[in-house]
């Protein structure tokens, strides 16, 4: 790969957050294969934004993600903790030893039919530690995934996956998976389940020093660091572990962009009181913190709310999907977090992370809104100008971050990406002497279309548009989204139902006056909680000033958000 890059790390904490990244990678990797296809547009994201290259202890050319993960005993399955393209250096040291071995072995966890398949596909380790990569058709992209007895695809169905490894389809660096053994990924006992929980975590010295060695090993190596983003779980005790990691970053690395995707999985109940009030602490510690040591955050969830009041999934028109299923919110969710970070993944003029944030976050504005259109409609023998049209006066996309339908609200700033659609259908294609029927029809650029819609839509608030000939990737084992038509008469890819492998679309990034509403409901929500009746929370290292200054904190925050504001101080 090409030198030059502006890298990032990218931080994984949290088991969903485990299932978001596992969709995420899943995509660069499938995006990676179709770089020699000659359909494809060349050049518009640069993968070494993200990946390191590198070589195993054998010569062997490796290309992973510049990634370090952290989640709980018991939740990697199969997947060994130091991946597979690298010889275990402790197996080594156990051959070299001449003395008397005694073997401890755990049960062993079944491996996912899908990973077998993939692993049978891609090459095998050899007992001499070297990676056999078995041949690709043209040597383009990853291999078809097939079993022995049938053509069709092999695709892991919600019931075979219990975690994120068993669709994780990317080869990972040793120094990438850091498990935290002290609390207990399945079972009721031993949960990381409380912010305070999380926080003690990193100001152990064991957690500490060993995220600080993966972090010097990553950026040690890199020639134009410009960030870290972190893909936090804000729901339990990894909001703590995020707003420590966050700390320590912007003490460490001054300068660099810290932008924080804090996730949370679909639906929650009623009738489960504990688990929804520690995830109303969690949400709000975490939000409050991370704002604090981050240069950006952004709530990312397929629910309704942030608060205690349970509100019904978002509907997206295109999609048909099951909200209980983590598997497919996090595949939204990746997908709309592929979109909107293209702004400084770019190959050419790309935007730092630093840069997008200040443009997002100025007047203390550092929670942004997030929102997404997937896929985008465009039927056959449609422009741009006539889909953008048929959304009307209304804002398109649908809300990503749990704040709220964002029609009625005031947009400070914006950060949008429309990415997939041909360059054939950027403008208008009019017969000459024929009036224009819009502003939009009238342009002579996609870029200026896109332009002139988000004036229209938003006059005079600052916006940042980029549209991109390359679509997102959803190749299996993306889950079974999609119907054969999306909008009337369009027909995605071409494909048959459920094997759609690319899509366009709409992604946004808004410092959004609802965002004023939502963390004032949150502080509400905080303010009629008897603390009395969840000692646990408060013993898990949490006080209760702790809890005044988070009220006050949010309640400040809110008010950067209130509609009327001023756009400059």
């Amino acid at each position: 790969m090409a030198g030059g890059a502006r890298e990032v790390l990218t931080l994984q904490l949290g088991h969903f957050a485990g299932f978001v990244g596992a969709h995420w990678w899943n995509q660069q990797d499938a995006a990676l294969g179709q770089a020699t296809d000659s359909k494809e547009p060349l050049g518009e994201l640069c993968p070494d934004v993200l990946y390191r290259t590198g070589r195993t202890l054998h010569g062997q050319e490796t290309y992973t993600p510049r990634l370090i993960l952290m989640d709980l005993k018991g939740s990697l399955s199969s997947l060994k903790e130091e991946g597979g393209l690298y010889r275990d250096k402790q197996l080594d040291a156990a051959i070299a030893w001449q003395g008397k071995l005694t073997t401890h072995k755990e049960e062993l966890y079944p491996k996912n039919p899908y990973l077998q398949d993939f692993l049978s596909a891609e090459g095998v380790l050899s007992s001499d530690g070297v990676w056999r990569v078995k041949s690709i058709p043209n040597g383009k992209g990853s291999p078809p995934l097939t079993t022995a007895t049938t053509p069709k695809p092999l695709i892991p169905t919600e019931a075979s996956i219990r975690v994120w490894s068993d669709f994780l389809r990317v080869h990972l660096h040793p120094r990438s998976i850091c498990m935290i053994q002290k609390y207990n990924h399945d079972g009721e006992a031993g949960r990381l389940e409380a912010f305070g929980q999380g926080e003690s975590v990193l100001k152990e010295p064991k957690y500490q020093e060993e995220l600080e060695d993966r972090l010097h090993f990553y950026v040690e190596e890199c020639d134009y660091l410009q960030g870290f983003q972190i893909l936090c779980d804000l729901h339990d005790g990894f909001s703590g572990v995020g707003a420590k990691a966050a700390e320590l970053l912007q003490d460490e690395y001054s300068g660099r962009g810290i932008i924080t995707w804090g996730l949370l999985p679909g639906p929650y109940h009623r009738g489960e009181a504990q688990r929804n009030i520690y995830r109303l602490l969690n949400t709000a510690f975490g939000l409050v913190h991370l704002t604090a040591h981050s240069s950006l955050v952004c709530p990312l969830s397929l629910g309704g709310s942030l608060g205690l009041r349970p509100e019904p999934p978002v509907n997206f028109p295109y999609l048909h999907y099951d909200a209980t299923l983590p598997f497919h919110c996090s595949a939204i969710l990746a997908t709309a977090l592929d979109t909107v970070t293209v702004p400084y993944r770019l190959c050419s003029s790309p935007v730092s992370m630093v840069h997008l944030a200040d443009m997002l976050s100025f007047c203390g504005k550092k929670v942004v809104t997030a929102g997404a259109i997937i896929p985008f409609p465009l039927a056959p023998g449609q422009s741009l100008p006539d889909s953008l049209m048929q959304f009307g006066g209304a804002t398109p996309w649908t809300p990503l971050s749990a704040c709220g339908e964002p029609s009625g609200t005031r947009c400070f700033a914006q950060s949008v990406v429309l990415r997939g659609i041909d360059r054939a259908c950027h403008t208008s294609q009019l017969t000459p002497g024929t009036p224009p029927p819009s502003a939009l029809h009238a342009c002579t650029t996609g870029e200026e279309v896109l332009a002139q819609y988000l004036q229209q839509q938003q006059p005079g608030v600052m916006s940042s548009s980029r549209l991109l000939l390359t679509p997102c990737r959803v190749a299996p084992p993306y889950p079974h989204l999609f119907s054969s038509c999306g909008p009337p008469g369009m027909v995605l890819d071409g494909f048959p139902k459920g094997a759609v492998e690319s899509i366009p679309v709409f992604g946004a990034l808004c410092s959004s006056s609802s965002l004023h509403q939502t963390l004032e409901a949150l502080a509400r929500d905080l303010t009629k909680l008897d603390l009395r009746r969840w000692a646990s929370f408060m013993d898990a290292g949490v006080e209760h000033d702790d809890v005044a200054e988070l009220l006050q904190e949010l309640q400040s925050l809110a008010q950067c958000y209130q509609d009327g504001d001023s756009l400059v101080d």
